[in-house]
C-alpha cells in the first residue's frame, strides 16, 4: 500500500487561481480539490502502465514522521478503480 500526503495544496489552488481567490476558499476545499485532480492523473497514469488496483482518498487518517496516526473515525472521501 502506499500512502499520499499533500502539504502544499493551499499553494497548488493559488497558483492556478491566483493568491486573492485562494484565501476566499476553505482550506479544506483546497485539500480535496487537489487531492481529486491528484486522484484522477494517477489513476489515468497507473492504467496506462497496466497497473490495477484502487486509490483513495481518505479522511482520519494521517502521517506523523514515521508513524501512521488512525484518528476515530477512518472514512474513504473518495475511491477509484484503476
Amino acid at each position: 500500500m502506499i500512502v499520499l500526503k499533500i502539504t502544499n495544496a493551499s499553494d497548488v489552488v493559488a497558483s492556478n487561481i491566483g493568491k486573492f481567490l485562494e484565501r476566499l476558499t476553505p482550506d479544506s476545499y483546497d485539500q480535496n480539490k487537489v487531492e481529486d485532480i491528484v486522484i484522477d492523473r494517477l489513476a489515468a497514469n497507473l492504467r496506462a502502465e497496466g497497473i490495477r488496483g484502487e486509490v483513495a482518498a481518505v479522511k482520519g487518517l494521517d502521517l506523523h514522521d514515521d508513524d501512521l496516526v488512525i484518528h476515530d473515525r477512518l472514512k474513504i472521501r473518495r475511491r477509484k478503480s484503476i
